[in-house]
């Protein structure tokens, strides 16, 4: 599952050897430091992968996590937001997968 969030976008999975958790990956600390820090848990570096930093979380603490973000949604406009929380060159990017999804949808 991909999630974007107004401090970032990580990618969360359930690898066959982590079973009882989810891995939650990302390519910058920022991402991550907000779950990690409702978790309470470490950012784990991976410079091999291809998101080279990952939490681990039990199902229900990804859930919860989500819910809070969801819930404290206080913006008209995301990528507007995004532009105080991330900057300029972050919401280009999301302006890039908003037309990629855009495209994707006109195709059919």
């Amino acid at each position: 599952m991909w999630v974007f969030t107004e401090t970032g976008f990580v990618s969360a999975v359930r690898k066959t050897d982590r079973p009882d958790v989810y891995t939650v990956r990302s390519r910058d600390r920022k991402s991550l430091e907000p779950l990690a820090n409702f978790a309470s848990v470490e950012i784990v570096q991976t410079p091999y992968g291809d998101y080279p930093l990952r939490v681990f979380v039990k199902p229900e603490v990804f859930t919860e996590w989500l819910a809070t973000q969801s819930s404290s949604i206080e913006y008209s406009n995301f990528k507007s937001r995004v532009s105080r929380t991330r900057g300029d060159e972050y919401v280009d990017a999301l302006h890039e997968v908003w037309l990629a999804m855009l495209v994707t949808a006109e195709k059919g």
